[in-house]
């Protein structure tokens, strides 16, 4: 995707604001995850929240190609 964000009067890149946005969904998601205790059962939560943020930074990306246009 190409394109850039006017982000007052500053250019950034699109993936940048998308990339914010699956930050702070990430969070969400943890906070859920660790009330539940879902994180007893998985054996590396690092490697696991990184995937995650992988996830969620690709589905927005995707669902952003269909908002643009």
């Amino acid at each position: 995707m190409t394109g850039a964000v006017d982000f007052f009067g500053l250019y950034l890149p699109w993936l940048m604001p998308l990339a914010g946005l699956a930050l702070l969904a990430l969070s969400a998601v943890r906070r859920v995850l660790a009330w539940t205790g879902a994180y007893r059962w998985i054996w590396h939560p690092a490697l696991f929240d990184l995937a995650l943020y992988v996830v969620l930074l690709w589905g927005l990306s995707a669902a952003s190609l269909f908002w643009i246009r």
